[in-house]
């Protein structure tokens, strides 16, 4: 059996979960990866990640479909066993989700249903799924956002989720204590990506309004998540525990 620790992604197709995924492997951390639709693409990141010298997997999950994850947990077993000859993993990374903008007084019942089950009851049930395969002593990392601190119109339905999973972060690590598992939450602020409709990465005025709101005086990059991660699943991030660590420049300090 491989004595390599890994990491299972979910949304680690494109985007930060990408650059997550290569930051892990970077430090030598065996990846498997979640993908929603783009097979193509995700495939593309695990022959990254087997270019750096590691063993990658990639299977596809709709996180807003609780029902699907025992079926989906049986591939892990699976993946684990014939990819990484293992039996568990070590670092869980609820990464997988989509963003909303829409005005609160807009926002309408079936878009504030999907922010619950994509953002909260996903990562709430994943979690709770994959613990007979975490190891004793491994790592969860949520994913929240910058949102969940200051407001910007247009994100209360995705905000809410974010600052609800943040409390759960909580919960999990004194939960979860007695078996050596650390949760903690990582927070990117404004991203430039495709995430959104890549509004950040593609509108100029709301990319100079960002910019302009950073102390350190730009837009986020994708590179600038991945390695944070990757340092809470090291060693040298053991004794950190149901923390909250914003990535986002010094965004409205």
């Amino acid at each position: 059996m491989s004595t390599t620790k890994i990491a299972l992604v979910t949304g680690g197709s494109r985007g930060l979960g990408r650059d997550m995924a290569l930051s892990l492997a970077r430090k030598g951390t065996d990846v498997l990866i979640t993908y929603h639709s783009q097979k193509a693409e995700a495939d593309a990141v695990v022959a990254e990640i087997q270019g750096l010298g590691c063993r990658a997997a990639a299977l596809q999950l709709n996180v807003a479909d609780s029902h699907s994850f025992d079926e989906f947990f049986a591939q892990v077993r699976t993946t684990l066993h014939d990819t990484f000859r293992a039996e568990q993993f070590h670092f869980l990374v609820n990464n997988a989700g989509v963003g909303l903008h829409a005005a609160f007084a807009d926002t309408t019942e079936a878009q504030f249903d999907d922010m619950v089950n994509i953002h909260l009851k996903g990562p709430f049930f994943l979690t709770q799924k994959a613990l007979p395969l975490l190891v004793d002593g491994g790592r969860i990392i949520n994913i929240s956002s910058g949102l969940a601190r200051f407001a910007l119109p247009g994100s209360s339905a995705y905000a809410s989720m974010k600052g609800a999973v943040e409390v759960l972060t909580r919960y999990q690590a004194k939960e979860l204590g007695a078996r050596g598992i650390a949760a903690n939450v990582v927070a990117p602020g404004a991203i430039a990506t495709d995430f959104g409709g890549g509004r950040v990465r593609d509108d100029e005025h709301l990319h100079e309004f960002v910019a302009s709101q950073t102390a350190l005086g730009r837009v986020g990059q994708p590179e600038d998540i991945g390695g944070v991660v990757a340092f809470l699943c090291s060693e040298e991030g053991r004794w950190l525990n149901a923390q909250r660590l914003e990535a986002s420049g010094g965004m409205f300090l």
